[in-house]
Parts: structure tokens; C-alpha cells; sequence
């Protein structure tokens, strides 16, 4: 395993959570199946659940936000209509997204069999991993989607090339997926704000670390500069979460933020990726339900740090996201994939170098 941004030497802002990663939110879970078979299956799944398998039905304050729509997240209409995120969030590739959207359902009916027959709809995010991987093979299952769920754990959580980020470049380098945390005071309470990232976007010539441009100085082999795809197409998925108690509108302002931290590792926003970011509270637990009316006329209340507060909490949004691109690319090791297509690990030895130089 590859060592991380901070165990080189890298210096970030703010002050993370024990485990520098979305987990240390209370009740967040992450799983992964990977897939990686023959020479050209480099795919998977990843799950994230908001408050792990046992809280599974209990509602969450969510947002979504696109800066580029060249992709998909599914349930996003629900997410505006309600503001309520309830089941597990899937990221997988783009051919994959409706076999993982019949997982969760395939899920949730062997794992909770006594269930009313009323409706379901799940968030499943994708990105493109067709460079190194046999996209339009049927190689992700609905068994794949489950599985995610079921080995999801909280704990530290593995970075690059595992679940959904197996087949995925960032910056013509081999990334995936990256997670980071930050701790936010308010007053008496520490709240913590986390992100995980599936990275699959941005061109060589962009890629700024820590606010150093490196692209030009790191412009040597770059396979994907020749290929057929116009340099930076990709997507990138954003995952926050926060046990800080905010309402939905609050947190759709929050994964707007998250455009300024990708945007401090360089890219600009290509039209041909899918940015989309979801964000969701595991406070207020109990609010936000849409269940069928029973007779009764009961209330339910949400407790929220004002807007004007917020400023710290925008902050670490921008500073979690900067870092989970990092981690990523630092976990990034060198794959060959279909059709013979090599996406090389970041020469990391050489980026500490150049970075040291500033």
C-alpha cells in the first residue's frame, strides 16, 4: 500500500479526524467489490452507507450539486424533492449504474424481507473506466452491488484502485479513490466533515498539488495524451458527510463548494466529464421521513447551525476535497488494462521533490 499525501511530508490545512478519512463521521460505513480479471476487467463497485447497515431507513439531511452533467447520479430528483437520502450510495462505472441501482434493491429485499411493497429509489453515481477497462462487457453484477454493501465497515478506508475507482485516471495518471477529513469547532461541539472522491478527471498539463503547478514539469509519459478521448474527459463523484446538523438547502451550499477544492488540484471542468457531488447530515435523525400517512398528525423538527455560521464548515469542504484528490493519486500504482492501454502511477518520489523545491 502506498504511503498517503501527509506521510510524505505534505502539508494541509485544517485539522483532521483520527483516520483522516470519511469514516470518522460517526456511523459512516464504506465497502468495496473489486474486479480485476484476464487483461481487460479493471472495474467495480464502491458502497457508502450514511449510517452504516443498522441505520439503514433512518432519513438524512442531503444535497446534490452537478458542475458538469456529462454523467450521472440517480435518485436526484428525490434528493430535491424531499431533501432525504435513506439507502446506500453506489459508485460504480457508467454501463454499470443500472445493474448497481437492481443491487441495492436485491439487497434490501434479502436483508430486510418483511418490507412494505412501496418504492426505492436508490443514488447510483458513475464515472468512465473504459480506458482500462471492457466497459460494455457485462462484468459488474447485481451480486457485485451487494456484496459492496454487505462488506462495508467503518475503520480506515482503502485508497486507489479498489471498488468503483479500479479503473480510473486522474490527471493521465492511475488514481481512483481518495477520502479525507476535517474536524470543525462550533462553539462547545466538534463536528467533523469528510469526503470521498471516485477521481477520474482532469488532463496532465493542469495538475497543481498543494498550489504548485506541475503539470508542464511532469509531462512525460502520458499514454492517455495519444489516445482517442480529448485530454481531461473523465468525471469525478464526491461524496460528503458531516454529523454536524444542517438542513438539505445547506447542504446542496456545501457540495457547491466542492468545485473550488477540485479546482485547487488544477482543473478547470472539462465538458466531457460528469462532476456531481452528494452531500448528506447523520444529524436530526428521526426528521425528514416519507412514509404513508397512519392517522396520526405528528411534527417533526430539524436542528441547524444558522447560515451565517457556515463559513468554517465551507471551509473544510474545500480543504477535505483538495486532499482526497491528492490521496488518490498518491495511491495510484500503474495498470495495464484492455487492448493493452497503460495509465502509469504518479512518480512520487519526483512530486515530493518538485514540492520540496517550492
Amino acid at each position: 500500500m502506498n504511503l498517503r499525501a501527509r506521510e510524505h511530508g505534505l502539508e494541509f490545512p485544517g485539522v483532521p479526524g483520527e483516520l483522516n478519512a470519511i469514516t470518522d463521521v460517526p456511523g459512516v460505513e464504506v465497502g468495496y467489490t473489486t474486479l480485476i480479471r484476464g487483461e481487460d476487467v479493471r472495474t467495480g463497485v464502491t458502497a457508502i452507507l450514511p449510517r452504516g447497515k443498522a441505520g439503514v431507513f433512518t432519513p438524512c439531511a442531503a444535497g446534490w450539486f452537478s458542475l458538469n452533467g456529462n454523467g450521472e447520479m440517480t435518485g436526484t430528483t428525490w434528493l430535491t424533492e424531499t431533501g432525504s437520502l435513506t439507502l446506500p450510495v453506489l459508485i460504480t462505472n457508467t454501463h454499470a449504474v443500472g445493474t448497481c441501482h437492481r443491487g441495492i434493491i436485491d439487497w434490501l429485499v434479502g436483508a430486510f424481507p418483511e418490507l412494505p411493497e412501496d418504492w426505492s429509489l436508490p443514488v447510483v453515481a458513475e464515472t468512465w473506466d473504459g480506458y482500462l477497462n471492457d466497459i460494455r462487457g457485462a462484468h459488474v453484477t447485481a451480486a457485485d452491488a451487494v456484496a459492496a454493501i454487505e462488506t462495508a465497515t467503518g475503520g480506515p478506508v482503502a485508497e486507489g484502485s479498489v471498488g468503483g475507482g479500479t479503473g480510473m485516471n486522474c490527471y493521465a495518471y492511475k488514481a481512483g479513490n481518495g477520502t479525507s477529513s476535517r474536524r470543525v469547532d462550533y462553539g462547545a461541539d466538534t463536528y467533523t466533515v469528510g469526503a470521498f472522491v471516485q477521481a477520474n478527471f482532469g488532463a496532465r498539463r493542469e495538475l497543481v498539488i498543494r498550489g504548485v503547478p506541475l503539470g508542464s514539469q511532469l509531462a512525460d509519459d502520458d499514454p492517455m495524451r495519444e489516445w482517442v478521448a480529448p485530454s481531461g474527459s473523465g468525471s469525478v463523484i464526491v461524496v460528503l458527510a458531516t454529523d454536524a446538523p444542517l438542513l438539505p438547502g445547506q447542504l446542496t451550499a456545501m457540495t457547491r463548494r466542492v468545485s473550488l477544492g477540485l479546482a485547487r488540484t488544477g482543473t478547470t471542468g472539462s465538458h466531457f466529464s460528469g462532476d456531481i457531488f452528494l452531500g448528506f447530515s447523520t444529524a436530526n435523525a428521526g426528521a425528514l421521513t416519507s412514509a404513508f400517512p397512519d392517522g396520526e398528525h405528528r411534527y417533526e423538527q430539524l436542528r441547524f447551525i444558522p447560515w451565517g455560521q457556515l463559513n468554517p464548515f465551507y471551509e473544510a469542504v474545500v480543504q477535505v476535497v483538495e486532499e482526497a484528490v491528492v490521496n488518490a493519486l498518491f495511491a495510484g500504482q500503474t495498470m495495464i488494462g484492455r487492448d493493452g492501454h497503460r495509465s502509469p502511477g504518479m512518480p512520487v518520489d519526483t512530486v515530493v521533490k518538485l514540492l520540496a523545491a517550492h
